[in-house]
Protein backbone atom coordinates (compact mmCIF):
# COMPACT_ATOMS: atom_id res chain seq x y z
CA UNK A 1 0.00 0.00 0.00
CA UNK A 2 0.75 3.30 -0.67
CA UNK A 3 0.14 6.76 0.72
CA UNK A 4 1.06 10.00 -1.15
CA UNK A 5 4.27 11.76 0.35
CA UNK A 6 4.92 9.20 2.82
CA UNK A 7 8.29 7.33 2.71
CA UNK A 8 9.07 3.98 5.26
CA UNK A 9 12.71 3.93 6.37
CA UNK A 10 14.04 0.69 7.79
CA UNK A 11 16.24 1.77 10.61
CA UNK A 12 17.98 -1.55 10.70
CA UNK A 13 17.49 -2.01 14.65
CA UNK A 14 17.68 -6.03 15.82
CA UNK A 15 17.17 -7.28 12.08
CA UNK A 16 15.32 -6.06 9.03
CA UNK A 17 11.74 -4.88 9.28
CA UNK A 18 11.76 -4.77 13.09
CA UNK A 19 11.79 -1.06 13.82
CA UNK A 20 10.51 2.00 11.20
CA UNK A 21 10.45 5.47 10.80
CA UNK A 22 8.49 7.77 8.63
CA UNK A 23 9.28 10.53 6.35
CA UNK A 24 6.46 12.75 5.24
CA UNK A 25 7.09 15.32 2.31
CA UNK A 26 4.81 17.73 1.31
CA UNK A 27 4.89 20.52 -1.01
CA UNK A 28 8.88 20.58 -0.68
CA UNK A 29 8.47 20.23 3.18
CA UNK A 30 9.66 17.17 5.23
CA UNK A 31 9.00 15.36 8.71
CA UNK A 32 10.08 12.80 10.43
CA UNK A 33 7.91 10.50 12.90
CA UNK A 34 10.15 8.58 14.44
CA UNK A 35 14.09 8.18 14.11
CA UNK A 36 14.91 4.84 15.70
CA UNK A 37 18.89 4.91 17.30
CA UNK A 38 21.98 7.05 16.63
CA UNK A 39 22.93 4.13 14.48
CA UNK A 40 19.65 5.20 12.46
CA UNK A 41 20.65 8.62 11.53
CA UNK A 42 22.74 7.54 8.00
CA UNK A 43 19.74 5.92 7.35
CA UNK A 44 17.15 8.69 7.78
CA UNK A 45 19.60 11.24 6.05
CA UNK A 46 20.30 9.05 3.07
CA UNK A 47 16.08 9.05 2.45
CA UNK A 48 16.26 12.76 1.99
CA UNK A 49 17.47 13.02 -1.03
CA UNK A 50 16.05 9.90 -2.07
CA UNK A 51 12.24 11.68 -1.78
CA UNK A 52 13.49 14.82 -3.30
CA UNK A 53 14.25 17.01 -0.43
CA UNK A 54 17.02 18.45 1.86
CA UNK A 55 18.21 18.29 5.53
CA UNK A 56 17.26 21.98 5.27
CA UNK A 57 14.18 21.26 3.97
CA UNK A 58 12.73 19.11 7.21
CA UNK A 59 10.83 21.39 9.51
CA UNK A 60 10.12 18.59 11.85
CA UNK A 61 11.04 15.70 13.90
CA UNK A 62 7.80 14.33 15.94
CA UNK A 63 8.01 11.46 18.07
CA UNK A 64 5.93 9.42 19.38
CA UNK A 65 7.06 8.38 22.80
CA UNK A 66 10.24 8.37 24.02
CA UNK A 67 11.49 4.87 23.72
CA UNK A 68 15.00 4.62 22.52
CA UNK A 69 14.18 2.26 19.64
CA UNK A 70 11.92 5.71 18.70
CA UNK A 71 13.81 8.32 19.74
CA UNK A 72 17.20 6.85 21.05
CA UNK A 73 18.56 9.00 18.00
CA UNK A 74 16.99 12.32 18.17
CA UNK A 75 19.74 14.04 19.48
CA UNK A 76 21.77 13.17 17.07
CA UNK A 77 19.50 13.49 14.03
CA UNK A 78 18.66 16.89 15.61
CA UNK A 79 21.99 18.07 14.77
CA UNK A 80 21.95 17.63 10.58
CA UNK A 81 18.52 19.30 10.72
CA UNK A 82 19.35 22.86 10.91
CA UNK A 83 15.51 23.94 10.30
CA UNK A 84 13.73 21.34 12.21
CA UNK A 85 12.22 21.59 15.78
CA UNK A 86 11.52 18.51 18.12
CA UNK A 87 7.70 17.77 18.75
CA UNK A 88 7.34 15.51 21.71
CA UNK A 89 4.60 14.60 24.47
CA UNK A 90 4.70 16.78 27.34
CA UNK A 91 5.53 14.29 29.71
CA UNK A 92 8.62 13.61 27.16
CA UNK A 93 10.17 16.73 26.91
CA UNK A 94 12.58 17.24 29.94
CA UNK A 95 13.84 13.90 28.56
CA UNK A 96 15.08 15.10 25.16
CA UNK A 97 16.44 18.23 26.60
CA UNK A 98 18.37 15.93 29.29
CA UNK A 99 18.42 12.08 28.31
CA UNK A 100 20.34 11.33 31.31
CA UNK A 101 17.64 9.68 32.97
CA UNK A 102 16.98 8.07 29.97
CA UNK A 103 20.11 6.57 29.36
CA UNK A 104 20.54 5.30 33.65
CA UNK A 105 17.09 3.15 33.24
CA UNK A 106 18.05 1.72 30.59
CA UNK A 107 21.79 1.27 31.36
CA UNK A 108 20.80 -0.48 34.60
CA UNK A 109 18.69 -3.43 32.49
CA UNK A 110 21.17 -3.47 29.82
CA UNK A 111 24.35 -2.77 30.82
CA UNK A 112 27.18 -0.23 28.96
CA UNK A 113 28.62 -2.44 26.39
CA UNK A 114 24.85 -3.60 25.05
CA UNK A 115 23.72 0.17 25.16
CA UNK A 116 26.70 1.49 23.54
CA UNK A 117 26.06 -1.13 20.23
CA UNK A 118 22.41 -1.10 20.22
CA UNK A 119 22.03 2.27 20.55
CA UNK A 120 24.97 4.71 20.57
CA UNK A 121 25.38 7.54 23.53
CA UNK A 122 22.30 9.91 23.70
CA UNK A 123 22.49 13.50 22.44
CA UNK A 124 20.62 16.56 24.36
CA UNK A 125 18.79 18.46 21.79
CA UNK A 126 18.78 22.06 22.78
CA UNK A 127 15.71 23.47 24.47
CA UNK A 128 14.77 25.89 22.17
CA UNK A 129 14.25 23.57 19.66
CA UNK A 130 11.85 21.34 21.60
CA UNK A 131 8.11 22.21 21.12
CA UNK A 132 5.43 20.26 23.31
CA UNK A 133 2.59 18.95 22.13
CA UNK A 134 -0.49 18.19 24.38
CA UNK A 135 -3.65 16.83 23.18
CA UNK A 136 -4.86 17.51 19.63
CA UNK A 137 -1.83 20.15 18.99
CA UNK A 138 -1.77 20.17 15.04
CA UNK A 139 0.94 20.50 13.15
CA UNK A 140 0.86 22.39 9.49
CA UNK A 141 3.33 21.00 6.85
CA UNK A 142 3.33 22.97 4.27
CA UNK A 143 -0.34 23.08 4.46
CA UNK A 144 -0.38 18.98 5.25
CA UNK A 145 -2.49 19.02 9.01
CA UNK A 146 -0.61 16.51 11.37
CA UNK A 147 -2.78 16.61 14.62
CA UNK A 148 -1.38 14.95 17.69
CA UNK A 149 -3.25 12.56 19.77
CA UNK A 150 -3.07 11.76 23.04
CA UNK A 151 -2.87 7.47 23.55
CA UNK A 152 -1.46 6.32 26.96
CA UNK A 153 -1.61 2.51 27.40
CA UNK A 154 1.66 1.45 26.47
CA UNK A 155 3.67 4.70 27.81
CA UNK A 156 2.11 7.49 30.03
CA UNK A 157 4.07 9.77 27.42
CA UNK A 158 2.50 9.08 24.14
CA UNK A 159 1.02 9.98 21.39
CA UNK A 160 -0.15 9.15 17.60
CA UNK A 161 0.19 11.31 14.80
CA UNK A 162 -3.39 11.92 12.29
CA UNK A 163 -2.26 12.51 8.83
CA UNK A 164 -5.47 14.18 7.84
CA UNK A 165 -4.37 14.04 4.03
CA UNK A 166 -3.82 10.95 3.74
CA UNK A 167 -5.91 9.80 6.74
CA UNK A 168 -3.59 7.25 8.09
CA UNK A 169 -2.38 7.26 11.64
CA UNK A 170 1.24 7.08 13.10
CA UNK A 171 0.74 4.63 15.86
CA UNK A 172 4.00 4.11 17.68
CA UNK A 173 3.59 1.53 19.56
CA UNK A 174 -0.23 2.26 20.46
CA UNK A 175 -1.69 -0.23 17.66
CA UNK A 176 0.56 -3.30 18.45
CA UNK A 177 3.28 -4.63 16.54
CA UNK A 178 3.05 -6.67 13.40
CA UNK A 179 5.83 -8.08 11.89
CA UNK A 180 6.00 -8.55 8.14
CA UNK A 181 7.32 -12.38 8.85
CA UNK A 182 4.00 -13.51 10.24
CA UNK A 183 1.48 -12.27 7.08
CA UNK A 184 -0.53 -14.99 5.88
CA UNK A 185 -3.58 -15.07 3.65
CA UNK A 186 -5.78 -13.70 6.58
CA UNK A 187 -3.41 -11.02 6.99
CA UNK A 188 -1.24 -9.57 9.47
CA UNK A 189 -0.96 -11.15 12.70
CA UNK A 190 -1.12 -8.12 15.70
CA UNK A 191 0.37 -8.23 18.91
CA UNK A 192 0.20 -5.68 21.85
CA UNK A 193 3.19 -4.36 23.39
CA UNK A 194 3.29 -4.55 27.19
CA UNK A 195 6.61 -3.16 27.82
CA UNK A 196 7.88 -1.97 31.08
CA UNK A 197 7.09 0.65 32.70
CA UNK A 198 3.71 2.13 32.08
CA UNK A 199 1.70 -0.43 30.59
CA UNK A 200 -2.38 0.20 31.06
CA UNK A 201 -4.52 -2.12 29.60
CA UNK A 202 -7.76 0.05 30.31
CA UNK A 203 -5.58 3.18 28.76
CA UNK A 204 -4.35 0.99 25.74
CA UNK A 205 -7.81 -0.33 25.15
CA UNK A 206 -9.25 3.47 25.20
CA UNK A 207 -6.73 4.68 22.75
CA UNK A 208 -7.04 1.87 20.03
CA UNK A 209 -10.41 2.61 19.86
CA UNK A 210 -10.29 6.41 19.87
CA UNK A 211 -8.06 6.05 17.07
CA UNK A 212 -10.42 4.23 15.25
CA UNK A 213 -12.71 6.69 15.66
CA UNK A 214 -10.97 8.72 12.89
CA UNK A 215 -11.81 5.82 10.32
CA UNK A 216 -8.34 6.50 9.31
CA UNK A 217 -7.33 4.07 5.94
CA UNK A 218 -4.55 2.62 7.39
CA UNK A 219 -2.12 2.44 10.73
CA UNK A 220 1.95 3.01 10.06
CA UNK A 221 3.37 1.25 13.08
CA UNK A 222 6.72 1.14 14.19
CA UNK A 223 6.82 -2.21 14.52
CA UNK A 224 6.44 -2.70 11.50
CA UNK A 225 5.47 -0.98 8.16
CA UNK A 226 1.54 0.25 7.09
CA UNK A 227 -1.71 -1.91 8.00
CA UNK A 228 -5.06 -1.73 6.30
CA UNK A 229 -8.56 -3.38 7.53
CA UNK A 230 -8.18 -1.42 11.15
CA UNK A 231 -11.61 -2.35 12.57
CA UNK A 232 -10.82 -5.93 12.37
CA UNK A 233 -7.00 -5.71 13.51
CA UNK A 234 -8.15 -3.70 16.25
CA UNK A 235 -10.49 -6.01 17.59
CA UNK A 236 -8.08 -8.77 17.47
CA UNK A 237 -5.47 -6.61 19.74
CA UNK A 238 -8.58 -5.68 21.99
CA UNK A 239 -8.55 -9.89 22.10
CA UNK A 240 -4.76 -10.02 22.65
CA UNK A 241 -4.44 -7.68 25.55
CA UNK A 242 -7.30 -9.62 27.30
CA UNK A 243 -5.88 -12.57 27.25
CA UNK A 244 -2.48 -11.51 28.22
CA UNK A 245 -4.02 -9.49 31.01
CA UNK A 246 -5.57 -12.89 32.01
CA UNK A 247 -2.65 -14.49 31.96
CA UNK A 248 -0.68 -12.12 33.92
CA UNK A 249 -3.85 -12.08 36.88
CA UNK A 250 -3.71 -16.48 37.02
CA UNK A 251 0.04 -16.16 37.88
CA UNK A 252 0.10 -14.31 41.86
CA UNK A 253 3.57 -13.84 42.87
CA UNK A 254 6.10 -16.97 42.77
CA UNK A 255 9.55 -16.95 42.59
CA UNK A 256 9.37 -17.90 39.34
CA UNK A 257 6.69 -15.51 38.45
CA UNK A 258 8.73 -14.07 35.35
CA UNK A 259 9.36 -17.62 33.84
CA UNK A 260 6.01 -18.72 33.94
CA UNK A 261 4.58 -15.46 32.24
CA UNK A 262 7.00 -15.95 29.28
CA UNK A 263 6.11 -19.33 29.48
CA UNK A 264 2.48 -18.40 28.64
CA UNK A 265 3.04 -15.96 26.51
CA UNK A 266 5.25 -18.07 24.23
CA UNK A 267 2.03 -20.45 24.60
CA UNK A 268 -0.43 -17.85 23.74
CA UNK A 269 1.51 -16.48 20.53
CA UNK A 270 2.12 -20.04 19.15
CA UNK A 271 -1.35 -20.86 19.63
CA UNK A 272 -2.68 -17.55 18.02
CA UNK A 273 0.24 -17.57 15.03
CA UNK A 274 -1.35 -21.35 14.05
CA UNK A 275 -4.74 -20.10 13.74
CA UNK A 276 -3.50 -17.61 11.82
CA UNK A 277 -2.03 -19.93 9.57
CA UNK A 278 1.69 -19.31 10.27
CA UNK A 279 3.69 -22.48 9.61
CA UNK A 280 6.63 -21.57 11.49
CA UNK A 281 8.18 -23.77 14.34
CA UNK A 282 8.74 -22.91 18.06
CA UNK A 283 12.21 -21.96 17.44
CA UNK A 284 11.42 -19.79 14.90
CA UNK A 285 8.72 -18.10 16.54
CA UNK A 286 11.30 -17.65 19.14
CA UNK A 287 13.85 -16.37 16.90
CA UNK A 288 10.87 -12.98 16.09
CA UNK A 289 9.56 -12.87 18.88
CA UNK A 290 12.26 -13.58 21.91
CA UNK A 291 12.46 -10.13 22.71
CA UNK A 292 8.76 -9.14 22.70
CA UNK A 293 8.43 -11.61 25.37
CA UNK A 294 10.82 -11.15 27.54
CA UNK A 295 9.70 -7.14 27.48
CA UNK A 296 6.04 -8.17 27.66
CA UNK A 297 6.59 -10.40 30.55
CA UNK A 298 8.31 -8.02 32.73
CA UNK A 299 5.76 -5.31 31.70
CA UNK A 300 2.90 -7.57 32.73
CA UNK A 301 5.03 -8.11 35.94
CA UNK A 302 5.34 -4.57 36.77
CA UNK A 303 1.70 -3.29 35.94
CA UNK A 304 0.79 -6.38 38.52
CA UNK A 305 2.78 -5.23 41.01
CA UNK A 306 1.30 -1.79 41.14
CA UNK A 307 -1.85 -3.28 40.46
CA UNK A 308 -1.40 -5.07 43.89
CA UNK A 309 -0.33 -2.44 46.00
Amino acid sequence: MTHPGIHTIDTGFVRPRFDAAYLLVHEGHGAFIDCGTNHAVPRLLQALPEAGIEASQVDWLILTHVHLDHAGGAGELMTHLPNARLLVHPRGARHMIDPSQLWAGALAVYGEEVMEKAYGRLRPVPAERVVEAPDNFTVDLAGRSLRCLDTPGHAKHHMAIHDQHANVCFTGDTFGLSYREFDTDKGPFMLPTTTPVQFDPDALHASIRRLLTLKPEAMYLTHYGPVEQVEHLAGKLHEMIDAMVTIAQRVENPPDRHTRLTGALTNLYAARLAEHGWQGDRESLLHLLGMDIELNAQGLGVWLDRERR
